[in-house]
């Protein structure tokens, strides 16, 4: 074997470093630490060590939440309360007694039987009630 017969040694390609950007080396992405790392992902609502505006608000005083509770009357409730033919809405349901807000959203489940002809107007039902009231006769508006 002679000295040009000898075949060079496999080596490794070297590390590609930076890749993208115009930061040169470091991509953008700094030295060293936490957020240079791959696979580095933060909340978005990550605030360093504070805590955040969102659990924050909770806190403040006069906080109103913004997802709306509805008043809930039961079918039975309805039955004992109207009579045959009657107009079941926000108003008449605040004159009877059953609910205190008649500004508030008014949701009526399935609780009970309903065996009377009812109009329903400006009210939130749940499937099976509005089953119930359909199945009785009654009219919903």
């Amino acid at each position: 074997m002679q000295i040009h017969e000898l075949k060079k040694p496999a080596r490794k390609s070297r590390k590609r470093i930076g890749r993208g950007g115009k930061k040169g080396t470091y991509s953008g992405g700094g030295m060293k630490g936490q957020k240079s790392r791959a696979g580095y992902s933060q909340r978005a609502t990550f605030e360093g060590s504070r805590s955040t505006l969102v659990t924050r608000t909770k806190k403040t005083r006069g906080f109103k939440s913004m997802k709306t509770s509805f008043q809930i009357v039961n079918l039975d409730t309805i039955e004992r309360k109207f009579n045959n033919g009657d107009e079941v809405s926000p108003q008449s349901l605040k004159e009877l007694g059953i609910v205190k807000k008649a500004y508030q959203p008014i949701k009526i489940l399935s609780v009970g039987k309903l065996k009377k002809k009812l109009v329903f107007k400006d009210v939130a039902f749940s499937e099976v009630a509005k089953k119930k009231i359909e199945k009785a006769g009654g009219k919903i508006e």
